[in-house]
Protein backbone atom coordinates (compact mmCIF):
# COMPACT_ATOMS: atom_id res chain seq x y z
CA UNK A 1 0.00 0.00 0.00
CA UNK A 2 1.56 3.46 -1.01
CA UNK A 3 0.87 6.25 1.63
CA UNK A 4 1.36 9.73 1.02
CA UNK A 5 2.69 11.42 4.12
CA UNK A 6 1.51 15.76 4.11
CA UNK A 7 2.83 18.09 5.98
CA UNK A 8 0.80 17.96 9.05
CA UNK A 9 -1.47 21.22 10.79
CA UNK A 10 1.92 22.65 12.64
CA UNK A 11 0.29 25.44 15.20
CA UNK A 12 -2.33 27.99 15.40
CA UNK A 13 -2.02 30.65 12.53
CA UNK A 14 1.03 28.59 10.74
CA UNK A 15 0.09 27.44 7.09
CA UNK A 16 3.74 26.71 5.99
CA UNK A 17 7.25 25.96 6.24
CA UNK A 18 10.25 26.00 4.47
CA UNK A 19 12.40 22.62 3.98
CA UNK A 20 15.23 22.77 5.81
CA UNK A 21 16.69 19.14 5.72
CA UNK A 22 15.29 16.20 3.94
CA UNK A 23 16.48 13.23 6.44
CA UNK A 24 15.87 9.91 4.71
CA UNK A 25 16.57 9.09 0.78
CA UNK A 26 14.89 7.39 -1.55
CA UNK A 27 15.11 3.44 -0.82
CA UNK A 28 15.23 3.64 2.86
CA UNK A 29 13.03 1.72 5.32
CA UNK A 30 12.06 3.92 8.21
CA UNK A 31 10.45 3.52 10.98
CA UNK A 32 6.89 5.08 12.59
CA UNK A 33 7.78 8.71 14.20
CA UNK A 34 11.13 8.19 12.45
CA UNK A 35 11.88 12.29 11.68
CA UNK A 36 11.95 12.96 7.24
CA UNK A 37 12.52 16.31 7.35
CA UNK A 38 13.39 19.05 9.08
CA UNK A 39 10.85 22.30 8.79
CA UNK A 40 11.14 25.84 9.71
CA UNK A 41 8.64 28.09 10.20
CA UNK A 42 8.08 31.61 11.65
CA UNK A 43 8.05 30.26 14.65
CA UNK A 44 10.50 27.56 15.33
CA UNK A 45 12.12 24.71 13.44
CA UNK A 46 11.26 21.51 13.88
CA UNK A 47 11.41 17.45 12.48
CA UNK A 48 8.41 16.36 10.83
CA UNK A 49 7.76 12.37 12.30
CA UNK A 50 6.70 9.28 9.82
CA UNK A 51 3.10 8.65 10.64
CA UNK A 52 4.07 5.10 8.97
CA UNK A 53 6.76 2.61 8.93
CA UNK A 54 7.80 1.11 5.62
CA UNK A 55 10.24 2.13 2.25
CA UNK A 56 10.27 5.14 1.19
CA UNK A 57 9.67 5.25 -3.07
CA UNK A 58 9.35 9.34 -3.67
CA UNK A 59 10.38 12.47 -1.98
CA UNK A 60 8.42 15.52 -3.00
CA UNK A 61 9.81 17.96 -1.29
CA UNK A 62 14.12 19.33 -1.60
CA UNK A 63 15.74 21.51 0.39
CA UNK A 64 14.72 25.41 0.79
CA UNK A 65 11.63 24.47 -0.80
CA UNK A 66 8.32 26.16 1.28
CA UNK A 67 5.81 23.88 2.02
CA UNK A 68 2.31 24.32 2.34
CA UNK A 69 -0.03 22.53 5.15
CA UNK A 70 -1.54 19.58 3.69
CA UNK A 71 0.97 18.96 0.30
CA UNK A 72 3.19 15.67 -0.10
CA UNK A 73 6.34 15.38 1.70
CA UNK A 74 7.26 11.72 0.44
CA UNK A 75 5.31 8.34 -0.25
CA UNK A 76 6.37 5.46 1.55
CA UNK A 77 5.04 1.86 0.51
CA UNK A 78 3.98 0.30 3.95
CA UNK A 79 3.49 -3.30 3.02
CA UNK A 80 7.37 -3.91 2.60
CA UNK A 81 9.48 -4.98 5.61
CA UNK A 82 12.71 -3.77 5.92
CA UNK A 83 15.89 -6.50 5.20
CA UNK A 84 17.34 -8.10 8.27
CA UNK A 85 20.79 -6.91 7.14
CA UNK A 86 20.66 -3.12 6.14
CA UNK A 87 22.48 -2.90 2.72
CA UNK A 88 24.40 0.12 1.34
CA UNK A 89 22.30 2.56 -0.14
CA UNK A 90 23.27 2.24 -3.80
CA UNK A 91 25.08 5.95 -4.77
CA UNK A 92 22.67 6.84 -8.00
CA UNK A 93 19.65 6.73 -5.16
CA UNK A 94 21.13 9.45 -3.13
CA UNK A 95 19.74 12.20 -5.29
CA UNK A 96 15.71 12.47 -4.35
CA UNK A 97 13.47 12.85 -6.99
CA UNK A 98 11.53 16.31 -6.77
CA UNK A 99 8.09 16.60 -8.42
CA UNK A 100 6.35 19.73 -7.34
CA UNK A 101 3.92 19.64 -4.55
CA UNK A 102 0.29 18.41 -5.52
CA UNK A 103 -2.54 20.93 -5.33
CA UNK A 104 -5.74 18.83 -5.74
CA UNK A 105 -5.29 16.90 -2.39
CA UNK A 106 -4.80 20.04 -0.31
CA UNK A 107 -7.26 22.17 -1.99
CA UNK A 108 -9.93 19.37 -1.15
CA UNK A 109 -8.39 19.11 1.95
CA UNK A 110 -9.22 23.48 2.38
CA UNK A 111 -12.82 22.55 0.72
CA UNK A 112 -13.78 20.01 3.73
CA UNK A 113 -12.07 22.38 6.59
CA UNK A 114 -14.29 25.18 5.30
CA UNK A 115 -17.50 22.57 5.14
CA UNK A 116 -16.55 21.90 9.07
CA UNK A 117 -16.25 25.30 10.18
CA UNK A 118 -20.09 25.61 8.98
CA UNK A 119 -20.98 23.31 10.82
CA UNK A 120 -19.07 24.30 14.02
CA UNK A 121 -20.77 27.54 13.55
CA UNK A 122 -24.41 26.23 13.59
CA UNK A 123 -23.83 24.35 16.62
CA UNK A 124 -21.11 26.37 18.47
CA UNK A 125 -22.75 27.63 21.89
CA UNK A 126 -21.86 31.58 21.11
CA UNK A 127 -23.45 33.98 18.99
CA UNK A 128 -21.57 34.80 16.16
CA UNK A 129 -22.80 37.54 14.20
CA UNK A 130 -25.31 36.39 10.64
CA UNK A 131 -22.28 38.23 8.24
CA UNK A 132 -19.71 35.88 10.20
CA UNK A 133 -21.24 32.19 9.23
CA UNK A 134 -21.81 33.62 5.45
CA UNK A 135 -17.94 33.58 4.80
CA UNK A 136 -15.42 30.40 4.08
CA UNK A 137 -12.54 30.54 6.54
CA UNK A 138 -11.00 28.34 9.06
CA UNK A 139 -10.94 29.08 12.85
CA UNK A 140 -6.97 29.87 12.28
CA UNK A 141 -7.92 32.53 10.07
CA UNK A 142 -11.16 33.95 12.21
CA UNK A 143 -8.96 34.21 15.01
CA UNK A 144 -6.31 36.28 13.21
CA UNK A 145 -8.84 38.09 11.75
CA UNK A 146 -10.15 39.32 15.71
CA UNK A 147 -6.98 39.89 16.97
CA UNK A 148 -6.07 42.23 14.46
CA UNK A 149 -9.24 44.12 14.70
CA UNK A 150 -10.66 42.99 11.06
CA UNK A 151 -14.30 42.30 10.52
CA UNK A 152 -13.85 38.91 8.58
CA UNK A 153 -16.63 39.90 6.01
CA UNK A 154 -14.65 42.58 4.49
CA UNK A 155 -11.83 40.19 3.24
CA UNK A 156 -11.72 39.22 0.11
CA UNK A 157 -11.24 34.95 -0.07
CA UNK A 158 -8.31 33.61 -2.63
CA UNK A 159 -8.86 30.01 -1.81
CA UNK A 160 -11.12 27.56 -3.14
CA UNK A 161 -14.35 28.94 -3.70
CA UNK A 162 -13.77 31.96 -2.50
CA UNK A 163 -12.14 30.81 1.24
CA UNK A 164 -10.24 33.47 3.28
CA UNK A 165 -6.65 32.41 3.91
CA UNK A 166 -4.11 33.52 6.49
CA UNK A 167 -2.70 35.42 3.74
CA UNK A 168 -5.71 37.44 2.63
CA UNK A 169 -5.78 38.84 6.57
CA UNK A 170 -2.83 40.34 6.19
CA UNK A 171 -2.83 41.57 3.22
CA UNK A 172 -6.28 43.12 3.73
CA UNK A 173 -4.53 44.55 7.69
CA UNK A 174 -1.31 45.78 5.87
CA UNK A 175 -3.96 47.98 3.43
CA UNK A 176 -5.29 49.47 6.10
CA UNK A 177 -2.09 49.99 7.64
CA UNK A 178 -0.62 51.62 4.82
CA UNK A 179 -3.74 53.54 3.92
CA UNK A 180 -4.82 55.14 7.37
CA UNK A 181 -3.16 57.38 10.09
CA UNK A 182 -1.58 54.90 11.85
CA UNK A 183 1.45 54.92 10.12
CA UNK A 184 3.05 58.52 8.28
CA UNK A 185 5.49 58.86 5.67
CA UNK A 186 8.64 58.83 7.46
CA UNK A 187 7.25 55.11 9.18
CA UNK A 188 6.14 53.64 5.50
CA UNK A 189 9.35 51.37 3.70
CA UNK A 190 11.57 54.17 1.69
CA UNK A 191 13.54 53.13 -1.37
CA UNK A 192 17.38 52.41 -0.11
CA UNK A 193 20.79 54.12 -1.51
CA UNK A 194 22.72 51.90 -3.26
CA UNK A 195 25.53 50.72 -1.28
CA UNK A 196 27.78 49.72 -3.84
CA UNK A 197 29.30 53.27 -4.56
CA UNK A 198 30.92 53.25 -1.33
CA UNK A 199 32.16 49.76 -1.38
CA UNK A 200 31.45 45.95 -0.94
CA UNK A 201 28.36 44.71 0.02
CA UNK A 202 26.85 41.10 0.54
CA UNK A 203 23.24 40.12 0.66
CA UNK A 204 21.62 37.10 2.45
CA UNK A 205 18.33 36.14 3.24
CA UNK A 206 16.19 36.62 5.88
CA UNK A 207 15.08 33.42 7.37
CA UNK A 208 11.62 32.49 8.32
CA UNK A 209 11.91 33.29 11.92
CA UNK A 210 13.70 36.87 11.66
CA UNK A 211 10.77 37.40 9.31
CA UNK A 212 7.93 36.98 11.57
CA UNK A 213 10.18 38.68 14.60
CA UNK A 214 10.07 42.02 12.26
CA UNK A 215 6.48 41.45 11.23
CA UNK A 216 5.45 40.87 14.80
CA UNK A 217 7.56 43.56 16.34
CA UNK A 218 6.56 46.15 13.71
CA UNK A 219 3.10 45.26 14.50
CA UNK A 220 2.79 45.63 17.77
CA UNK A 221 5.15 49.17 17.83
CA UNK A 222 2.44 50.81 15.52
CA UNK A 223 -0.33 49.49 17.07
CA UNK A 224 0.57 48.90 20.70
CA UNK A 225 0.98 52.48 22.53
CA UNK A 226 3.44 50.90 24.72
CA UNK A 227 5.01 52.40 28.43
CA UNK A 228 8.11 51.05 30.18
CA UNK A 229 8.87 51.89 33.82
CA UNK A 230 11.88 51.31 35.72
CA UNK A 231 13.04 49.98 39.48
CA UNK A 232 15.41 48.52 41.24
CA UNK A 233 15.29 45.69 43.66
CA UNK A 234 17.59 45.12 46.87
CA UNK A 235 19.12 40.85 46.15
CA UNK A 236 21.20 40.86 48.86
CA UNK A 237 19.22 38.23 50.60
CA UNK A 238 17.61 36.51 47.28
CA UNK A 239 21.46 36.07 46.23
CA UNK A 240 22.07 34.10 49.64
CA UNK A 241 19.13 31.97 49.24
CA UNK A 242 19.98 30.88 45.43
CA UNK A 243 23.36 29.82 46.46
CA UNK A 244 21.68 27.87 49.74
CA UNK A 245 19.85 25.79 47.33
CA UNK A 246 21.51 26.09 43.70
CA UNK A 247 23.39 22.44 44.69
CA UNK A 248 20.13 20.89 44.99
CA UNK A 249 18.72 22.18 42.26
CA UNK A 250 21.65 21.47 40.29
CA UNK A 251 21.38 17.68 41.53
CA UNK A 252 17.94 17.85 39.95
CA UNK A 253 19.45 18.53 36.29
CA UNK A 254 18.32 22.35 36.30
CA UNK A 255 20.06 25.49 37.66
CA UNK A 256 18.83 28.06 40.36
CA UNK A 257 18.78 31.58 37.95
CA UNK A 258 17.35 34.96 38.75
CA UNK A 259 14.86 34.05 35.93
CA UNK A 260 13.54 30.95 37.53
CA UNK A 261 12.97 32.68 40.65
CA UNK A 262 11.09 35.43 38.51
CA UNK A 263 8.95 33.50 37.06
CA UNK A 264 7.54 32.56 40.33
CA UNK A 265 7.39 35.86 41.61
CA UNK A 266 5.57 36.87 38.45
CA UNK A 267 3.12 34.29 38.18
CA UNK A 268 2.04 35.55 42.03
CA UNK A 269 2.20 39.11 40.92
CA UNK A 270 -0.38 38.15 37.71
CA UNK A 271 -3.33 36.68 40.52
CA UNK A 272 -2.94 39.95 42.40
CA UNK A 273 -2.96 41.74 39.28
CA UNK A 274 -5.13 40.16 36.63
CA UNK A 275 -4.99 42.91 34.07
CA UNK A 276 -1.40 41.84 33.39
CA UNK A 277 -2.98 38.83 32.37
CA UNK A 278 -5.10 39.54 29.72
CA UNK A 279 -5.15 40.53 25.95
CA UNK A 280 -7.12 43.03 24.20
CA UNK A 281 -10.23 41.86 21.39
CA UNK A 282 -9.81 45.20 19.27
CA UNK A 283 -13.06 43.72 17.13
CA UNK A 284 -15.48 42.92 20.30
CA UNK A 285 -13.69 46.11 22.27
CA UNK A 286 -13.24 43.37 25.28
CA UNK A 287 -10.37 42.57 27.40
CA UNK A 288 -9.64 38.58 27.55
CA UNK A 289 -8.99 37.51 31.13
CA UNK A 290 -7.09 34.43 30.93
CA UNK A 291 -7.46 31.84 33.34
CA UNK A 292 -4.13 30.09 33.92
CA UNK A 293 -0.72 31.38 34.08
CA UNK A 294 2.17 30.00 30.96
CA UNK A 295 4.88 32.26 30.84
CA UNK A 296 7.21 33.02 28.31
CA UNK A 297 10.70 33.33 28.51
CA UNK A 298 13.13 34.79 26.14
CA UNK A 299 16.36 32.52 24.94
CA UNK A 300 18.95 33.56 23.10
CA UNK A 301 19.70 31.27 20.51
CA UNK A 302 21.75 31.53 16.77
CA UNK A 303 18.39 32.19 15.24
CA UNK A 304 17.41 35.09 17.10
CA UNK A 305 15.74 36.03 20.29
CA UNK A 306 12.95 33.04 21.11
CA UNK A 307 10.44 32.58 23.27
CA UNK A 308 8.99 28.75 24.36
CA UNK A 309 6.47 28.59 26.74
CA UNK A 310 6.39 27.20 30.24
CA UNK A 311 2.99 26.08 31.46
CA UNK A 312 1.00 26.37 34.65
CA UNK A 313 4.03 28.28 36.67
CA UNK A 314 1.78 28.69 39.10
CA UNK A 315 1.62 25.05 39.86
CA UNK A 316 4.86 24.25 40.53
CA UNK A 317 8.17 24.94 42.66
CA UNK A 318 11.33 26.88 41.97
CA UNK A 319 13.09 24.05 41.75
CA UNK A 320 10.61 22.09 39.08
CA UNK A 321 10.97 25.33 37.28
CA UNK A 322 14.57 25.41 37.34
CA UNK A 323 14.38 22.26 35.90
CA UNK A 324 12.41 22.85 33.40
CA UNK A 325 13.38 26.21 31.94
CA UNK A 326 16.96 24.14 31.71
CA UNK A 327 15.88 21.71 29.74
CA UNK A 328 13.54 24.24 27.59
CA UNK A 329 16.29 26.87 27.20
CA UNK A 330 18.52 23.76 25.33
CA UNK A 331 15.77 22.35 23.84
CA UNK A 332 15.08 25.54 22.09
CA UNK A 333 18.95 26.31 21.30
CA UNK A 334 19.46 22.98 19.84
CA UNK A 335 16.66 22.97 17.16
CA UNK A 336 14.48 20.76 18.78
CA UNK A 337 11.71 22.90 20.26
CA UNK A 338 8.05 22.39 18.36
CA UNK A 339 5.85 25.31 17.47
CA UNK A 340 3.51 24.27 20.34
CA UNK A 341 5.83 25.02 22.73
CA UNK A 342 6.12 28.31 21.44
CA UNK A 343 2.54 29.29 21.88
CA UNK A 344 -0.35 30.32 24.56
CA UNK A 345 2.14 32.00 26.66
CA UNK A 346 0.28 35.35 28.48
CA UNK A 347 3.47 37.28 29.78
CA UNK A 348 7.07 37.78 28.80
CA UNK A 349 10.33 37.57 31.02
CA UNK A 350 13.55 38.87 29.44
CA UNK A 351 17.13 38.72 31.33
CA UNK A 352 19.51 40.06 29.33
CA UNK A 353 21.83 40.11 32.64
CA UNK A 354 24.02 37.69 31.17
CA UNK A 355 24.96 39.52 28.40
CA UNK A 356 25.57 42.98 30.28
CA UNK A 357 24.01 46.68 30.30
CA UNK A 358 22.72 48.19 32.75
CA UNK A 359 18.91 48.76 31.58
CA UNK A 360 16.62 48.19 28.56
CA UNK A 361 13.39 48.73 27.37
CA UNK A 362 11.80 45.52 26.11
CA UNK A 363 8.50 45.54 23.63
CA UNK A 364 5.75 43.74 24.04
CA UNK A 365 5.59 40.40 23.01
CA UNK A 366 1.69 40.73 21.21
CA UNK A 367 -1.03 39.53 21.42
CA UNK A 368 0.63 39.63 25.17
CA UNK A 369 0.55 42.96 27.47
CA UNK A 370 3.46 43.52 29.43
CA UNK A 371 6.96 41.93 29.40
CA UNK A 372 9.45 42.09 32.32
CA UNK A 373 13.07 42.72 31.76
CA UNK A 374 15.55 42.09 33.83
CA UNK A 375 19.21 43.66 33.57
CA UNK A 376 22.71 43.15 34.73
CA UNK A 377 22.58 42.75 38.58
CA UNK A 378 25.61 45.03 40.27
CA UNK A 379 27.04 46.37 44.08
CA UNK A 380 26.18 49.34 44.98
CA UNK A 381 26.67 51.74 48.03
CA UNK A 382 23.32 51.92 49.94
CA UNK A 383 22.68 53.68 52.80
CA UNK A 384 21.02 51.28 55.70
CA UNK A 385 20.17 52.73 59.01
CA UNK A 386 22.70 55.30 58.24
CA UNK A 387 25.24 53.29 57.46
CA UNK A 388 26.54 52.81 53.80
CA UNK A 389 27.03 49.09 53.00
CA UNK A 390 27.58 47.21 49.88
CA UNK A 391 24.36 45.63 48.49
CA UNK A 392 23.71 43.72 45.12
CA UNK A 393 21.20 45.53 43.02
CA UNK A 394 18.93 44.18 40.03
CA UNK A 395 17.07 46.92 37.54
CA UNK A 396 14.02 46.16 36.26
CA UNK A 397 12.12 47.51 33.44
CA UNK A 398 8.54 46.84 32.65
CA UNK A 399 6.79 47.72 29.29
CA UNK A 400 2.79 47.40 29.47
CA UNK A 401 -0.49 47.98 27.23
CA UNK A 402 -1.44 51.71 27.89
CA UNK A 403 -4.70 50.86 26.36
CA UNK A 404 -6.03 48.65 29.01
CA UNK A 405 -3.37 49.34 32.09
CA UNK A 406 -2.97 53.20 33.92
CA UNK A 407 0.54 54.07 35.01
CA UNK A 408 -0.11 53.70 38.59
CA UNK A 409 -1.17 50.25 38.11
CA UNK A 410 2.06 49.34 36.26
CA UNK A 411 3.97 50.80 39.22
CA UNK A 412 2.19 48.69 41.53
CA UNK A 413 2.69 45.91 39.93
CA UNK A 414 6.41 46.93 39.30
CA UNK A 415 7.13 47.47 43.01
CA UNK A 416 5.17 44.20 43.95
CA UNK A 417 7.30 42.42 42.17
CA UNK A 418 10.56 43.94 43.54
CA UNK A 419 9.28 43.96 47.29
CA UNK A 420 8.64 39.78 46.26
CA UNK A 421 12.36 39.93 45.13
CA UNK A 422 13.60 41.78 48.32
CA UNK A 423 12.05 39.10 50.57
CA UNK A 424 13.12 35.34 49.56
CA UNK A 425 11.91 34.40 52.96
CA UNK A 426 8.54 34.79 51.42
CA UNK A 427 9.23 32.89 48.71
CA UNK A 428 10.35 29.87 51.01
CA UNK A 429 7.14 30.06 52.44
CA UNK A 430 5.57 29.98 49.49
CA UNK A 431 7.61 26.44 48.76
CA UNK A 432 7.00 25.03 52.01
CA UNK A 433 3.20 24.10 50.37
CA UNK A 434 5.13 22.17 47.23
CA UNK A 435 8.35 21.74 48.97
CA UNK A 436 11.37 22.78 47.51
Amino acid sequence: MIKEVRLPEISENVESGEVIDVLVKVGDFIKEEQSIVEIETEKATFEVPSPASGKVIEINVKEGQKVKVGEVILKVETEVSAPEKKEPVPLEQKTATVKKPEQKPAQKAQAEEAAEVQDQAETTEEKPRPATIAVSASPSVRQLARELGIDINDVSGSGPKGQITLDDVKEHAKRIISSGPMLSASTQSRPLPDFTKWGDIERQPMTAIRRIISETLSYTWANVPQVTQYDEADITELERFRAEYSKKVEQAGGRLTITSIAMKVVASALKVFPKFNTSVDIETQEIIYKKYYHLSVAVDTDRGLLVPVIRNVDKKNILQLSVELTELAQKTRDRKISPEEMLGGNFTISNLGGIGGTNFAPIIYWPQVAILGLARARQKAVYINNILQPRLILPLSLSYDHRIIDGTEGLRFLRWIVEALERPFTLAMQETEQTI
